[in-house]
């Protein structure tokens, strides 16, 4: 279900700011809305400060389109610097919003499966409620709901599992350790959708494209696997013969919960006919060779 607001014309022909985009998703979502057609400026923090509110002002005038890829993903760390990563998860999105609204743009929230409790056993709805169990999920929850309260042109996107060539993510890890020994062990007891940073900006991209009404979508891929099984999927694509041991998440001293549940209901797409990303296998497969460099 999506969120109730006017929709705004979006058209790709307008000018999008990419902000927080020098990561592994903004880096993807640049070349998407280039491709489709935008003027697209991209920003990082070295360019614009989100928690400063008129920096942000400033920063947004003259856009139709303001997708904001910056966040604080460091889960752990997050437990002890709460404040700091709600500044940029929560505060940063606020200001982003607000001054996307007066510019008369439409602003793209990312967010993430951890804003759900994380121990359902059917994919969750859009309209599910929030229950997040550690300071990163409160931190993004509260993103959310400052972008919805604060410009009612807006998509919130919630992904998870996000891989791609432009960063660090578990493929490359489970690569590189693959090549460096006989056996590893990843655990097994962890549900989600493995996703393509470029899937996503293309579905960002396709959202507006649709002029999709305002509201909270899931843009993570189809279908599910555990780490470990995704795990082996890395070996397999990477030619790696590496044996990959089942271990429960009890054998690792995380310091932030991780939900055992991370699958992603798509109903809210398809019912503004937008089509979800393809399964994270078929989608891993397309993925791999670039996301690994084995592309050359």
């Amino acid at each position: 279900m999506t969120d109730s607001a006017t929709p705004q014309t979006v058209l790709l022909s307008g000018r999008w700011l990419v902000v927080g985009a020098h990561g592994m998703l903004g880096q993807d979502m640049v070349a998407a809305a280039r491709a489709a057609g935008a003027h697209v400026d991209a920003v990082d923090r070295d360019h614009v400060d989100i928690t400063d509110f008129a920096a942000t002002v400033a920063a947004v005038q003259g856009y139709d389109v303001v997708v904001n890829c910056a966040a604080w993903t460091a889960v752990d760390a997050a437990e002890d610097q709460e404040a700091a990563a709600f500044a940029v998860n929560a505060v940063g999105p606020q200001n982003l919003a607000q001054a996307a609204a007066l510019a008369g743009a439409r602003i793209v929230q990312i967010s993430t499966d951890y804003v759900f409790e994380g121990h359902a056993t059917t994919p969750y709805a859009e309209d599910a409620p929030m229950a997040p169990q550690g300071a990163y999920g409160r931190t993004k929850a509260a993103g959310e709901w400052a972008v919805r309260a604060n410009n009612p042109a807006h998509y919130i996107v919630r992904t998870a599992w996000l891989y791609g060539a432009g960063g660090p993510n578990f493929p490359k890890t489970m690569a590189r350790l693959g090549g460096e020994r006989d056996v590893l062990t990843v655990v097994d007891d962890q549900q989600g959708q493995p996703t393509w940073t470029v899937d996503l900006a293309d579905l960002i991209v396709r959202l507006a494209a649709a002029d999709a009404p305002s509201g909270t979508y899931h843009g993570t891929a189809q279908g599910a696997v555990t780490w470990n099984g995704f795990a082996q999927a890395v070996m397999a694509a990477a030619g790696l013969s590496a044996r990959v041991d089942p271990v429960s998440s009890a054998a690792f001293a995380a310091k932030a919960p991780r939900p055992s549940y991370s699958v992603l209901g798509h109903d809210a797409l398809r019912a503004v006919g937008v089509e979800p990303i393809g399964d994270w296998s078929e989608r891993w497969a397309a993925a791999a060779s670039s996301v690994l460099g084995l592309d050359g």
